[in-house]
């Protein structure tokens, strides 16, 4: 399509926009409440039904780098199969972002 994608496993959690100024991210929706709360004008619901179940638009120039990196963190472990992310957790603790 054109642009970057991150996937897991073959399922993607993450995305760049065609010319890298945006991104997408695959969140859980508490998490995805959290970053609109946080700066409305930075983090937005992807259209439809895909913003409803938690998919998020980054406006990256205005992102903070921990924080994008955190949901980026967030999106993979949605995503990722729970036998993967104990792996992860096991390996690195849980959480680390």
């Amino acid at each position: 399509m054109g642009h970057a994608d991150f996937r897991v496993r073959g399922k993607i959690f993450a995305s760049l926009g065609p010319e890298e100024n945006w991104a997408m991210v695959k969140l859980p929706p508490d998490e995805q409440a959290d970053l609109l709360d946080e700066d409305g004008e930075v983090y937005q619901p992807a259209s439809g039904a895909w913003g409803l179940q938690g998919c998020t638009i980054v406006q990256l120039r205005g992102a903070k780098t921990q924080t994008v990196r955190s949901a980026v963190v967030a999106a993979w472990r949605k995503t990722a199969p729970k036998t993967l992310v104990r792996e992860y957790d096991r390996r690195h603790g849980p959480r680390q972002e």
